[in-house]
Order: structure tokens, then sequence, then C-alpha cells
């Protein structure tokens, strides 16, 4: 069992996930339906043999995965795709998953991603956030982004990536990609160092810790165009994920420093259609005064309201987007009041 031949015959499928468990079959996921690709179920030392092969794939050492128990690395294989994958102990084997990133930058078009998501990237400074779920597509989103820099403007980007998973080729920016842990030792490091290496827009792959924030809140506020991406649902609860994050004495000041840095919150998450496979949904909060002001008086529960309210500002709500998908046949009811941020409004809309 190879894990190219499993890894070929997934993607054929049109699968975006791998999954590889001891006790089960291999399994890809396409289009949000678990189907096997092995022909047996593997046992662990099946499992081991092909995570080591992923290993020798990415040129990367297995000792990683014994001493923290799960690592993250990318690989790609030639004329195929490449692949982000995440190998884990449980149950004292070795389990992975991986996921397919095509080769090449996708088109923002042909994802569905709102123009108004892309024109977010002509700010010149402050911090855009793409939130959501794992597997919701925010790094592709980010890539769209990136992209779109890359190619209407000069500068000197650095993105911070853990793993790198779409490979940016110089076009009118200068593109520094670096890579956690091969390239740095983690995200705060490398963002330190980032401010030091004359950057016009960071993205930064993800805001894990407290220290990586105040570097990221650090960056906006010094004049650069900071791109990250957060695991939350809904622009009101960012905010307080941020806020969270810092003691409670603090909390106060940094409300005021996220309302003058903040441009844009774009949460999303992928649903599925009446007619099988998945729809990417999208809700945009962009920072108007009125915004601003409710961030830093603490007002974050009437963000919602905030942005369903302010379509003519750039705005998209979830829960309108909802509502349009299920006038449009797309999805179902109960589909859209499973995912509204306010399913008894929704109704009553919809």
């Amino acid at each position: 069992m190879e894990l190219t031949d499993l890894l070929n015959k997934a993607f054929e499928m049109g699968g975006s996930d791998i999954f590889i468990i001891p006790g089960a079959w291999v399994t890809a996921k396409v289009k949000g339906q678990l189907v096997k690709v092995s022909d047996d179920r593997i046992l662990p030392d099946d499992s081991e043999k092909l995570v080591r092969q992923a290993y020798d794939l990415a040129g990367r050492d297995f000792s990683l995965l014994k001493r923290e128990g799960d690592d993250d690395f990318s690989f790609s294989l030639k004329q195929l795709s490449r692949f982000r994958c995440n190998a884990y102990f449980q149950r004292n084997t070795v389990a992975a998953t991986c996921r397919t990133v095509a080769f090449g930058l996708p088109d923002y078009k042909q994802l569905q991603i709102p123009e108004v998501v892309i024109r977010l990237a002509d700010h010149r400074n402050g911090m855009i956030l793409v939130t959501g779920p794992a597997g919701s597509g925010k790094s592709t989103t980010l890539a769209c982004m990136v992209d779109e820099i890359n190619s209407t403007r000069d500068g000197h980007i650095v993105t911070i990536e853990d793993p790198i998973e779409y490979i940016h080729r110089h076009k009118k920016c200068l593109v520094s990609q670096r890579e956690i842990p091969n390239d740095a030792p983690s995200f705060a490091r490398a963002l330190r160092a980032a401010l030091r290496q004359a950057p016009d827009v960071i993205m930064l792959g993800e805001m894990r810790d407290l220290e990586t924030i105040k570097t990221a809140i650090t960056a906006a506020e010094t004049g650069h165009l900071l791109l990250s991406s957060l695991h939350t649902i809904g622009a009101a609860k960012t905010i307080d994920r941020i806020l969270d994050a810092f003691p409670a004495e603090q909390q106060a000041q940094v409300r005021v420093q996220i309302s003058m840095i903040l441009r844009a919150v774009v949460s999303q998450r992928l649903i599925p259609k009446k007619d099988g496979g998945l729809v990417a949904v999208f809700e945009v909060m962009t920072v108007t005064p009125a915004i601003q002001n409710l961030i830093r008086d603490g007002r974050t529960h009437q963000i919602d309201n905030a942005i369903y309210a302010g379509g003519g500002q750039g705005m998209i709500s979830m829960d309108g987007e909802l509502q349009r998908l299920v006038k449009s046949g797309m999805i179902t009811r109960e589909t859209a009041l499973m995912y509204a941020i306010s399913p008894e409004t929704l109704a009553k809309r919809i």
C-alpha cells in the first residue's frame, strides 16, 4: 500500500481531505461525504508506514511527531497537488489527515468569494481578519487577498504560515514566505522579525496566543496592513475572543486599540446545499464610525444588528446571505436556521 497511490485515487474522486486512521479504511471526504479509498481496513503498522511516507515526501524528520505527539507539514506530488498534513498519535498509534491544496492560486470568482471581500485588500494599513471553523476556506480567502495585492501594487509581502499552503510568485510585489517551525520556531518570533524586514503587508496564518495577538496589534498600529485568521464564527465573537486573551485590567485599553486598527472582519462557513455538495457563505463587517463606537464602548452584542443594517457600507450579514440562499432554492430552510446567528429572527424573515 503506497501513499502516493492512495492520494492519487482520492484526488481523482475529488477528495478534499484524506484520513489515515488505524482500524478504518483510508477515507476521503468528497463533497462533504466520506468515501472509502483503500480496499481494506488498515492496521497500526500500515498507518505508520503511510505517515512515514508522507514525512519522506516532505523531507521532514519523523522524530518531530514522536516528540510532540502531533505535527503540521506540507508536501507536493508532481503534476497532482500539494497536501497539508496533520500527523498525530491516537490510542498510541499513528494517524494523519491530509488536505489537498491545488497547485497555483485559485480564482476567487470561481470560488464565489464576494468582490467586497477581495476589495478589502485595497487597504494600506490596519488589521483585516478572516474567521470561521476549521476547514471553512480561510486560508484560501487570505491567499486570494494576498494575490490581489501582489498583482496590483508594489511592496514587500511577508507571509507566516504553519504550514505554507499556496506558493506566491513574485509579481508586482516581493513575497517572502516563512513556515513554522522550519523557518522560525513560532508565529510570535516570526512576526517580531517581520517588523524588521521592511514589510508593507504581513499575512499571519493564525493568531494563536496572547504574544502573537499583541505583536499583531503592534504591527497594525505601526502602519502595516496585517491579514490574519481566527477560529471564530461572526465578527462580534471574533472581537470578544481577542479581548478575552488579555487580562481583565488591560481589556479597556485593547478595546480602544482594536477600534482604531481593525478595518474589517470576514466570517465564512461551508454549508450543505440542497442537491449535495457545499456552498460558502460569507459575513463581512467593515469598521465604520458606528462599529468603532460599539467596539470601544464594549457593546459588541449590538454588532450583528449593525451589520444587518449596514448593507450600503460594504457589509454582508450571515443571516441575510442564508435568507438569500433559501429564496434561490440552493439550501433548505432547516439548513439556514441551523447555521443562523439569530435563528428566531431569520425564521420570521424567511
